[in-house]
Formats: C-alpha cells, sequence, structure tokens
C-alpha cells in the first residue's frame, strides 16, 4: 500500500491511495487539466484510476471531481447527502457512476477497504475515510470543526495518518481574515488548528506509525514549521519526520511497509 497527494489546502485537495493495481482517488478539487497535470507527477494517467470517493461538496474538494470522471469514465463514491449538493459541478450531459455509501458502513472497490466515518463540518453529510489493504491501514482527517471519541478510534492504530493542521489559533485570531470567517474557520464545524490536532494524536495508538502527514494548512494562518512542531512534541520524534501536504506539489509516494 502506498498514498501520494496531488495538493492540499484551501485552493483544491486530491489524494491517492494505491493497492496492487486500485488507485483510488481522495477528492478532486482542481480542474481537469490540472488534475491530469498533477498525476503525471506521480506517473500516473486519469486512466490508471479504479474511482474517486468525495468527502463533501466544498469546491476544494469536490469543484473537479465530476467534469474529471466523466471525462475519464471513473466511478464516484459519495453519501446521499453530499449527492444533493454538487449538481453545480456536473457536466451538462453525462453518464456518470455514481454510488451512495452510508458514512458508517464499510465498502471495498477491488483491492481497497473503504471505512468512512463522519465528521463534524460545515457541509450537508461529510466524511473521512481509514483505507485498508487487510493488513495495513491509511487513516485520513481534514475539513473538521473539533475531534470525536469516534474519530479517535477510527484513526487508533494506524500504520500512517493524514492530519489536518488548518491554522495556528494566534495567527488566525491576528490574520486577515474577516470576522466572521475567522468564526467559521475557528468553530466546532470548522478546521482543527495545530493544538487539537496535536490533543487528537496524543489520544491515539501510535505504535504502528509510519508516516504522518499534516494536511489542509491555511496559507495565510500557519506555517509548516510550527504543524510539524506542534505533532512532532506529541511524538517525541525529530520536526522533519512531520510531513507536510504541499498545496501546489503534495507530496510524491509514501508506502506503509510490511
Amino acid at each position: 500500500m502506498r498514498f501520494a497527494s496531488l495538493g492540499s489546502g484551501s485552493a483544491g485537495n486530491a489524494l491517492v491511495v494505491e493497492v496492487n493495481h486500485t488507485r483510488l482517488m481522495l477528492d478532486c478539487g482542481f480542474s481537469v487539466k490540472e488534475t491530469t497535470l498533477r498525476l503525471a507527477r506521480l506517473n500516473l494517467l486519469p486512466g490508471d484510476l479504479t474511482g474517486i470517493v468525495i468527502t463533501h461538496e466544498h469546491d476544494d474538494h469536490a469543484g473537479g471531481a465530476f467534469k474529471f470522471a466523466a471525462r475519464y469514465n471513473i466511478p464516484v463514491w459519495l453519501t446521499y447527502g453530499t449527492l444533493k449538493m454538487v449538481g453545480r459541478y456536473m457536466p451538462n450531459q453525462h453518464d456518470l457512476q455514481l454510488n451512495l455509501i452510508d458514512s458508517h458502513h464499510v465498502f471495498t472497490i477491488n483491492d481497497i477497504q473503504v471505512q468512512p466515518y463522519p465528521v463534524p463540518h460545515d457541509a450537508r453529510e461529510p466524511i473521512q475515510c481509514v483505507f485498508s489493504d487487510g493488513k495495513h491501514t491509511l487513516g485520513v482527517l481534514t475539513d473538521v470543526g473539533r475531534t470525536t471519541p469516534h474519530i479517535e478510534a477510527q484513526l487508533s492504530g494506524c500504520n500512517a495518518l493524514m492530519l489536518e493542521c488548518n491554522h495556528d489559533a494566534s495567527m488566525l485570531q491576528a490574520g486577515p481574515y474577516s470576522w466572521a470567517l475567522k468564526k467559521r474557520v475557528g468553530g466546532d464545524l470548522g478546521h482543527l488548528e495545530n493544538l487539537e490536532s496535536a490533543n487528537l494524536l496524543a489520544k491515539l495508538d501510535n505504535s504502528k506509525l509510519q508516516h504522518i502527514v499534516a494536511a489542509h494548512l491555511s496559507a495565510k494562518n500557519n506555517t509548516p514549521h510550527l504543524a510539524q512542531s506542534a505533532l512532532a512534541k506529541i511524538l517525541g520524534c525529530e520536526m522533519d519526520w512531520i510531513g507536510i501536504a504541499d498545496q501546489m506539489l503534495g507530496f510524491d509516494w509514501r508506502a506503509i511497509n510490511a
């Protein structure tokens, strides 16, 4: 099992998870052209993808998914609530393969098992996911305003984690956002800040952890150094062991070993 990011942040998100010849893309917030270019950095063609899983309807996660899926005949999995909100992204004429999922029920796409789980975020029926090949697990958590015991249970014991470190609380309060946007981002249905992510990490079983990547960093309200510092303090590791999912470059393939 291995995984890589096409980019992570408010300008667009996409993650690729690969097991054998099964490749799933989690979210697609880039244009068709941009997604294709970013896949090429990973030596992938659009036709190499088995499916796309959508976490929620916000533009930076779903904005390009349906045109991309229609162009290359790629099936899409999403919750009913998300489906009800994505009409504006649909191409005018399409024959999309849309598969509805329950936010609590595991499903399998070829060699990859996907465990969705609900999260508090300001969307209709948002989910995040844990991916498994039967032996290894990759837990993904972004776009969440607060943690819950259910989230902790889903992410505990993973071999790899991609955790939201959206903002630094002090930078957000002193930053350029309007007061209303600051309340939204920092609220219970917004995004996790560095110390909240660190506190979540401290509650998990990290004994099998091989990779951790800080994701969805705000360009105006956070820095990679602050995110890495918060997570490294919990794990007692060097800061450079904490990966960063970059907005422009994402991150290259990371393999989960036996």
